[in-house]
């Protein structure tokens, strides 16, 4: 006998990570479980291996694609045509469409996001409550498996099912009328700093594109902008002595007239000069004539 396993334990569908302890990996698993309201990390590995497995398929399919085996191409249009009936891709896509394909347009499909964003639910993981509580149905046939991968033809048919109380307007649990779900994008990758993209240099300025835009500025130019530009010195203020005030503009005024009118203020000094003589002569005389006078009583 041939003892293929116990159906009650049925073989693991996903492969887990190499390493552990990959913080990169593990910091973008954290964001997606966050972002699509995932129960666990097994839910990621799971999307992941389904992903490897249509990248392996198209890749083995790419390699034989010169051939004249008419197999490739059935099982190429097999696998593009799949992948849009489930709307993880467009119309008119390639084998390369599919080698270029991520986590998340697979995460995208899964029941749960799909009830957010058709506004069921508040919050995904308010969706992922009513999936697995039995309120959600697909065309009245319910559905208590979070991670169904809806198909393009099955998501307009996604809504409460006939039996819930939900379908009741005034429940407390059902979003409002004018609620509105954010759609979940993909989000950017950040930038590398353009110090790596250009090797630690500084980014070019204004007189760095010269070169581009028309004519390299000449050679004077660049001395001219090298060679500081020498500020003049400016005139320090007369030094004023210790002990002595300040001169004001009158002073200085009085001092120039004295200058310029030095023989009037020799002709002043004079004269006072001969009045004292006139005056001394005067009372020599007035003595002589008094002395004159005494002489002559006598």
């Amino acid at each position: 006998m041939i003892f293929m396993g116990k159906p009650k334990f049925s073989r693991k569908k996903y492969e887990t990570p190499s390493h552990p302890w990959q913080a990169d990996r593990i910091k973008a698993e954290n964001e997606l479980s966050r972002k699509y309201g995932l129960k666990n990390k097994r839910e990621i590995w799971k999307a992941q291996t389904a992903l490897r497995r249509y990248r392996g398929q198209a890749r083995g399919l790419l390699a034989k694609i010169g051939g004249d085996n008419p197999q490739v191409k059935k099982e190429s249009e097999q696998l593009l045509m799949r992948l849009t009936r489930m709307n993880i891709l467009p119309l008119n896509s390639t084998l390369d469409d599919v080698l270029a394909l991520e986590t998340e347009p697979i995460l995208s499909r899964r029941l749960q996001t799909l009830t957010y964003l058709k506004g069921l639910a508040n919050t995904p993981t308010q969706a992922r409550q009513l999936i697995s509580h039995g309120h959600i149905a697909i065309a009245d046939r319910r559905i208590t498996v979070p991670s169904y991968m809806v198909t393009k033809d099955e998501e307009s048919k996604i809504g409460y099912a006939a039996n819930s109380p939900l379908n009741d307007l005034l429940h407390p649990a059902r979003p409002s009328a004018e609620f509105k779900s954010v759609p979940i994008k993909k989000e950017d990758k950040p930038e590398e700093s353009k110090d790596k993209s250009t090797g630690g240099k500084p980014p070019k300025t204004d007189e760095t594109k010269k070169d581009i835009v028309g004519g390299k500025p000449s050679e004077k130019e660049t001395v001219q902008e090298k060679k500081p530009v020498k500020s003049e010195p400016k005139e320090k203020p007369a030094e004023i002595p210790e002990g002595k005030p300040p001169k004001t503009e009158k002073k200085a005024s009085e001092e120039l007239s004295q200058k310029e009118k030095p023989a009037d203020s020799k002709k002043q000094i004079e004269k006072p000069e001969e009045s004292k003589d006139q005056s001394t002569e005067e009372k020599s005389e007035d003595k002589n004539k008094s002395d004159d006078v005494k002489k002559g009583g006598k």
